[in-house]
């Protein structure tokens, strides 16, 4: 029978179980039997939900182009954004994905107030009193290298913290960075309506 967990990936861990230069990786927080892994990745320097399973159709199903699963991120950035900004994000606007020149999707973009059930990081954003710092929501259907990173560098404000708090119907719902929740297969497929083969 296959397994399937949610975990909130801290901030500087890997997302995988083997260490690499001496860096954290998920064994250092979680335990899970030997054959499950992370479905896709956060980068290292990212935090939030990351779905763990050893079921390879899931993993299909969710990494697949064509499915095009939502991709939920709280993001705060450097400054005062500016509608401006917020829309071009909403249109699509051009990266760098392995040297070539890549146009994102249209996504849901909008400026929030930060959220008051995101967790303290560890360590602490840097505080700068002189510039201020604000937060986005955008939502994905798409998952390049640093995307969301390369996105909002792209409308002049830098990203500091980047949070995936949802996949898909799946939600880190109140998690803390290190905990680990078990769901059954019928859960999982009904939050991320897959259909079961």
């Amino acid at each position: 029978m296959s397994r399937y967990y949610t975990i909130y990936k801290p901030f500087n861990v890997l997302s995988q179980f083997t260490s690499k230069d001496g860096k954290r990786t998920l064994k250092d927080f979680f335990e899970v039997p030997p054959d499950v892994y992370p479905v896709g990745r956060l980068d290292y320097d990212s935090e939030g939900l990351l779905i763990l399973t050893d079921d390879h159709s899931l993993n299909h199903q969710l990494l697949h182009p064509a499915h095009q699963h939502e991709r939920g991120y709280f993001v705060q950035v450097e400054r005062e954004i500016t509608a401006a900004a917020v829309e071009e994000l909403k249109k699509g606007v051009v990266i760098t994905i392995d040297s070539g020149r890549y146009q994102t999707k249209p996504c849901f973009a909008e400026s929030i107030p930060q959220p008051s059930f995101i967790p303290e990081r560890d360590p602490p954003i840097r505080f700068r009193k002189s510039i201020p710092v604000s937060w986005l929501r955008l939502v994905l259907t798409e998952g390049k290298n640093r995307q969301v990173r390369k996105m909002t560098a792209h409308v002049g404000f830098p990203t500091l913290r980047l949070i995936r708090y949802r996949i898909g119907g799946v939600t880190l719902n109140q998690m803390q960075p290190g905990e680990m929740k078990s769901l059954s297969r019928a859960e999982i497929y009904n939050l991320l309506q897959i259909h079961k083969k």
